[in-house]
This record gives C-alpha cells, structure tokens and sequence, in this order.
C-alpha cells in the first residue's frame, strides 16, 4: 500500500525529491536520478529492476497507481500541490521515480560502435542523440566532460526512453577512448573533403559529435584528420544544428548495413 500522502514540502522524503529534480549537485551526491511517466518507469523496471522509490499524486489514475505497486519500490503518495511542484510535465499525473543513476563499466577494448559527445551542452540536444542512437542499433555511447549530463530530467524528456536501450558513460576524456578503441574514427566537418553520400561507412566505428559552438575539439580532429566527413549543404546556414547532424551520419551508417535490426515494415502504399 501506498505510503502517505505527504502534505509538508518539509518531508524528508519530498525534499530528497525535490533536490534530485531541480540541483545537478543533489544528484552527483546521492548517485540518484529522477525519472517521470509510465512509459520511462516501465523501461527502467525492464533493464535495471526496482527503482529506489516511486511518487504518485494522491487520487492517481488506476493504471499509474498500478504501475507504481508492480514496480517493486515503496510508493509514496503526494498531495496534488506538491505533486505539481515535483513533476517537470505540465498536469502530469505521475509515477515519479528516483532510481539509481546507471554507470556501466567503459570495456577495455571498443569493438563495435561507440559514438562519443563531446561538450555538447544542449539537453535537447544531447537527448536527440541518444534517440537517434537506439533507433538506429548503436548500444553504446559516452561524454567528454563537459556535455549534459544524460540522466537529466531535460535529457531524459527528449530521450523518450532511449537511455533504457544504450550504455551510457559520462565524463569519460578523449584519451580513455581513444587508447582503447582501434576502430575507424568520423567526425563531421562542415570543410572536410569527403562527403558522406561517397564515404563507407559499413565498418564498426567511433563517431564523433561536438560542441553547439565550437564543433569537435582540435585534439580529436588532429588525431585523425581522415575521419572528417561533410554534409552537403545549401550556403544558407553555417552548419546543421548537432542533434541533426547526428541522426543524418548515423542513419547513413545504419543505410549502409542494410538496416539490421529494423522493424519490419508496413507492407501497404
């Protein structure tokens, strides 16, 4: 049965979820995240088990407050006030969860596609990324410091559950990659002289995506200056937004190897 409901913005367990929401030093400290919805609680419960504790508003709807009891965690009920106060989704109706912040271990040798975000400081941004990366079968994908942090209540809204599906890790510098992979590095350079649409992609590799304003840092790029890939584009912009960048070079990628892993397709006009 549900625990509650918590009237006080002074509970302790309120507090605690208040700050894993609104400060980025709450969640380092505590290794906590929060995530928000049936749908990302559903995907947590599926990859990593019972979350640590699980919110709903009081008079939830059925199917929330059912999830909520099946999740395995305690469930604490709030009174609607400070529900809304908590919740990052305009008139949500919950579940919110804390859960454990996931930190796999980087493997010491990088055999099959990483893709590597670095200072990409756009939650928006950051979260499209790792969508396109579920969508297109790339299971592992890691920060350079710098970049927002993934497990961000911002991250994971654009995500859409794509974190449930990736091994993400963050604050990782270029050196521990760069020691440990022996695959192709790409990058995409608005200048490069080889275009996407004549490159080959096939083959297991590292891509790289940098930050909104000053690209791929020039350590990376000197490191191996065949890795730059170009978009064609009109003159009319400087350059593609990053998160689309992205999805265009790993779609190409994902196109090359003949979409392994794709859904079957609607087979109607």
């Amino acid at each position: 049965m549900p625990v509650g409901p918590i009237a006080s913005a002074s509970n302790p367990r309120f507090r605690l979820l208040a700050g894993l929401v609104g400060k980025p030093r709450d969640r380092r400290r505590h290794g906590a995240s929060v995530i928000e919805g049936m749908h990302l609680l559903e995907s947590y419960i599926g990859r990593f088990g019972a979350p640590r504790l699980v919110f709903v508003p009081v008079g939830a709807p059925a199917p929330v407050a059912a999830l909520a009891v099946a999740s395995g965690a305690e469930v604490v009920e709030l009174e609607p006030r400070l529900f809304a106060r908590a919740s990052q989704v305009e008139n949500g109706s919950g579940p919110i969860a804390i859960v454990d912040t996931p930190r796999p271990a980087l493997p010491n040798a990088i055999d099959e596609d990483l893709v590597y975000l670095d200072r990409i400081q756009d939650p928006g941004n950051v979260g499209s990324i790792l969508r396109t990366c579920a969508a297109v079968g790339v299971r592992r994908l890691a920060t350079a410091p710098g970049t927002a942090f993934c497990w961000s209540p911002k991250v994971l809204r654009a995500g859409q559950g794509a974190h449930f599906h990736l091994d993400i890790h963050e604050d990782v510098e270029w050196a521990e990659i760069a020691c440990r992979s022996r695959l192709e590095l790409r990058y995409a350079a608005a200048q490069a002289s080889r275009r996407i649409d004549r490159s080959r992609l096939a083959a297991p590799s590292v891509w790289v995506f940098g930050n909104e304003g000053e690209g791929v840092a020039a350590a990376i790029r000197e490191s191996a200056p065949a890795g730059a890939i170009a978009i064609p584009q009109t003159d009319g912009v400087e350059s593609f937004n990053v998160g689309v960048a992205a999805a265009i070079c790993l779609y190409e990628q994902w196109r090359q190897r003949g979409f392994p892993g794709a859904a079957a397709a609607d087979s109607g006009a």
